[in-house]
């Protein structure tokens, strides 16, 4: 897959480097994936929810990150949205992304 943006780890990385390397290993699983739809994503990532509009959450490290992402299958593509703990997700308005 096509993950955009890398820029997104590596910031949260420098704010947070205890979760760099958890971060960096959900990264290279999705980037080395080639997923066509979401039952492809579970077989994966079992903790991966599907929330409507094309957005993913993937639970990280224990669940104590969540990522939201938007996919688009047919043109293998990632598109990083949030990066946060589970309390910075709790305030996240999912209409905006």
């Amino acid at each position: 897959m096509v993950v955009i943006a890398y820029k997104k780890v590596r910031d949260f990385g420098k704010e947070h480097p205890h979760f760099f390397e958890a971060l960096d290993n959900w990264y290279s699983v999705v980037e080395k994936a080639n997923w066509r739809s979401f039952h492809d994503v579970k077989n994966v990532f079992n903790s991966a929810d599907a929330v409507g509009r094309n957005l993913y959450i993937f639970n990280v490290r224990g669940n104590q990150l969540r990522i939201v992402v938007r996919i688009v299958f047919r043109v293998r593509t990632v598109f990083i949205k949030f990066i946060g703990t589970h309390a910075e997700y709790d305030k996240l308005d999912l209409r905006r992304l």
